[in-house]
């Protein structure tokens, strides 16, 4: 019997984590089983496993096992057991993920373009994260962007669809755009992303990040979170708050007082907590959720129109980094499950390095 290992987290200390190994799970009729090859590690999973009972990610891939959980994560796998039409032995997927060798999955609604998990456990939780696609028919797969596709696909469709919620809603009427934890993939796909026209950003990040945000050039100034009470609380703004620090909105809200029209609540690179009640200033922080907007624009535009704006976008993105001077950022690739546990725990811990992306081979 072939070996089979997952990546077990603890729900109270997202660093902890544990290997263990087994018996592959084998798949029974109506299933298929995947073989997971490679994926990406960000602070985008440290934020899933955060959230993991607030939003429900922890309920994708159950352990069974009070306090543990697998931490989801996006990458490439390939079938390896399957008596499905259509899924044929061999075919490579792009989805979500647990951080293990095997998973077993149902699959239904299969298309041409790939398939949807139809676990019972799975269907009322986010259609967005039980959908794979195949390879062989994704418009803007490349073997050799396999390694941009898992860091930035799963950034980008949230950064895409930001930009484009910002713009739908005219930018709440502000003038300019404060984005926290700027050097964040997300937040640099997000400045990427806004039309050209766009009113003027300000990056806020940390002391020892301004230079490297500065060379991004897709905003157009860069401050430290020491400097906030120097901007120009006059002009009305836009909270755009990719670090979900508390302090931080506090700072904010405080400094623009009613100059303040939205604070947008995107993800959560400096801290681990979910929205806080706070008694501030100004408008009351609104989470953004990126499947919310695709659902509008698939309204608006049709299915077809938004992936077709959508891979252009994310083509054009993966363009500009392969050929970005200087190089945005480095890949670290690495083997086996001791080296993810030794990045989840340096994301864990320190936030990780902007400059740096990780890829993890099984």
């Amino acid at each position: 019997m072939t070996a089979y290992s997952h990546l077990l987290t603890d729900k109270s200390d997202l660093g902890h984590t544990r290997i263990e190994t087994g018996e592959t799970p084998q798949a029974g009729p109506g299933e298929i089983m995947v073989k997971l090859d490679r994926f990406s590690l960000t602070t985008n999973n440290i934020t899933y496993a955060a959230f993991g009972d607030a939003m429900q990610y922890w309920y994708f891939f159950p352990t069974g096992q009070d306090g543990w959980g697998h931490m989801p994560v996006w990458g490439f796998a390939d079938i390896v057991a399957s008596d499905i039409a259509g899924l044929e032995v061999g075919e490579r997927f792009y989805g979500y993920f647990p951080i293990a060798s095997h998973f077993v999955m149902r699959p239904e609604r299969i298309t041409q373009r790939g398939f949807y998990d139809g676990a019972e456990h799975r269907r009322g939780l986010v259609s967005a994260y039980n959908q794979y696609t195949r390879c062989s028919e994704d418009a803007v797969y490349q073997p050799d962007r396999e390694a941009f596709q898992a860091l930035y696909r799963p950034l980008f469709i949230t950064s895409f669809m930001l930009a484009d919620f910002l713009e739908d809603n005219g930018c709440f009427g502000a003038r300019q755009l404060i984005v926290s934890s700027a050097s964040s993939k997300t937040a640099y796909g997000t400045a990427f992303c806004l039309s050209e026209d766009r009113i003027p950003s300000i990056a806020l990040t940390s002391r020892r990040n301004t230079d490297y945000v500065a060379g991004l050039g897709c905003y157009d100034s860069v401050a430290d979170y020491g400097d906030v009470e120097s901007l120009d609380a006059g002009i009305p703004a836009i909270y755009v708050d990719f670090s979900g620090d508390n302090a931080l909105r506090a700072r904010i809200h405080e400094h623009f007082g009613d100059n303040l029209l939205h604070d947008c609540f995107a993800g959560s690179a400096a801290t681990t907590d979910y929205i806080s009640k706070q008694d501030i200033p100004g408008p009351k922080p609104v989470a953004y959720f990126a499947p919310n907007q695709i659902k509008k624009r698939n309204a608006d535009w049709g299915g077809a129109e938004v992936t077709r704006r959508y891979n252009a976008a994310e083509s054009a993105f993966f363009s500009h980094l392969e050929t970005a001077e200087p190089s945005w950022m480095t890949l670290d690739v690495q083997r086996g499950f001791d080296a993810a546990q030794a990045v989840i725990k340096d994301l864990a811990t320190n936030g990780g390095d902007p400059a740096t992306g990780h890829i993890i081979e099984l």
